[in-house]
């Protein structure tokens, strides 16, 4: 009878040799071609208004020169474990729009990966995310830090479309997702798409099996990312440029806060004067007779507080604002009384009003009249 030992040797001996795994040589790519003429994106893009949109310089470049970027990750976190295994990027050629994919089919892979974007990203003049500056791009450079390549992450003027997109959309969108921007703004529709929260999932199946149907979808998801943010720049650059141009009332009144916050008040009154219309009537009034007041302008901002007043709009804020400007700037201490008693009727009714404060107003403008 064979002891345990012997077994053991037996078993050993009859058991095939494990095949070493074959070093990785590269990562895999895949390429679209998208015919010029399926997009308007013009052959040059002025720096005033790239600047206009960021906030930040912004040189004029050829849409050449952009490298459109989108990451597939296995997670949401920038910590050591998230690794980007496929990275997207687009470009306009001659020929088309590009789309070339980097995928890595196990993690010996990630080096070739980010070798192939390092010389993307050297090429291109100006980077363009969606989400980019907080997410996809601090995570590569972790990955090439972690990687020991550290040295190839350069880093490139960089056009984040979220949050463009959020000072323009989201007061009337509310969500501001590239899926709701299709549909919404581009008027496209995904069929059969892979939700984002599913792709770590899919992913991790596929190394698990080898089975490359589970990444056909991801593929796909991520190459329309890329398609999407090109039709994206054009759009935001048409409205940053011409604001009257946009569809909504609500996305003008943004657009002039937009043009307000770079010191381009003549431009945002043009924007708050076509908004004057709907729902954003009140906020487009308010910021426009505020924006006249801060320019000592205190004839256009009376007329504009004045216009709110007979309208019912705003409460007692244009009430209270003419008080001051009749009491200040006209020097019509009875029109300032009569402007603050209105306000005082008017907040009676609403709770949360700083009643104290505008009978304080009332009774100083009274003794002020006896004086005078």
């Amino acid at each position: 009878m064979l002891s345990l030992r012997d077994k053991l040797k037996a078993t050993a001996s009859s058991a095939k040799p494990k095949q070493a795994k074959q070093a990785a040589v590269d990562c895999m790519l895949r390429e679209t071609v998208t015919p010029l003429d399926q997009f308007a994106l013009p052959r040059e893009l002025p720096g005033e208004t790239l600047t206009l949109m960021h906030g930040a310089e912004f040189p004029t470049c050829r849409r050449e020169d952009i490298c459109f970027l989108d990451t597939e990750t296995t997670g949401l976190s920038h910590g050591a474990g998230t690794v980007a295994f496929l990275v997207g990027v687009g470009y306009f050629t001659a020929d088309g729009f590009v789309v070339r994919q980097y995928l890595m089919r196990d993690y010996d892979e990630e080096i070739f990966l980010l070798d192939k974007v390092a010389a993307h990203m050297a090429q291109s003049k100006l980077l363009c995310t969606f989400n980019g500056a907080t997410f996809d791009l601090p995570l590569l450079e972790t990955r090439f830090t972690m990687q020991r390549m550290r040295d190839r992450y350069e880093k490139k003027p960089h056009v984040d479309l979220l949050p463009i997109a959020r000072r323009v959309w989201k007061l009337r969108l509310k969500k501001c997702n590239l899926t709701s921007l299709e549909e919404a703004v581009l008027g496209m529709t995904r069929v059969d798409d892979l939700p984002g929260a599913l792709v770590p999932e899919r992913y991790f199946s596929f190394l698990q099996t080898r089975d490359f149907s589970l990444l056909t979808d991801i593929l796909d998801h991520n190459a329309q990312d890329i398609v999407s943010l090109a039709h994206i720049l054009d759009r935001l650059m048409r409205l940053y440029d011409a604001p009257l141009l946009a569809a909504a009332p609500e996305d003008v009144f943004s657009l002039g806060r937009v043009y307000e916050k770079r010191g381009r008040q003549e431009g945002a009154r043009m924007c708050y004067r076509a908004a004057d219309q709907g729902s954003v009537s009140l906020l487009a009034r308010g910021r426009m007779a505020d924006s006249y007041r801060r320019a000592g302008d205190w004839q256009t901002a009376s007329q504009v507080y004045g216009k709110m007043i007979a309208d019912r709009q705003g409460g007692i804020g244009p009430l209270i604002a003419m008080a001051k400007i009749s009491e200040h700037k006209a020097k019509d201490i009875p029109a300032a009384i009569e402007y603050t008693r209105r306000a005082i009727v008017l907040a009676a009714d609403r709770p949360g009003s700083d009643m104290p404060a505008l009978q304080k107003r009332y009774q100083r403008l009274l003794l002020k009249a006896r004086k005078e």
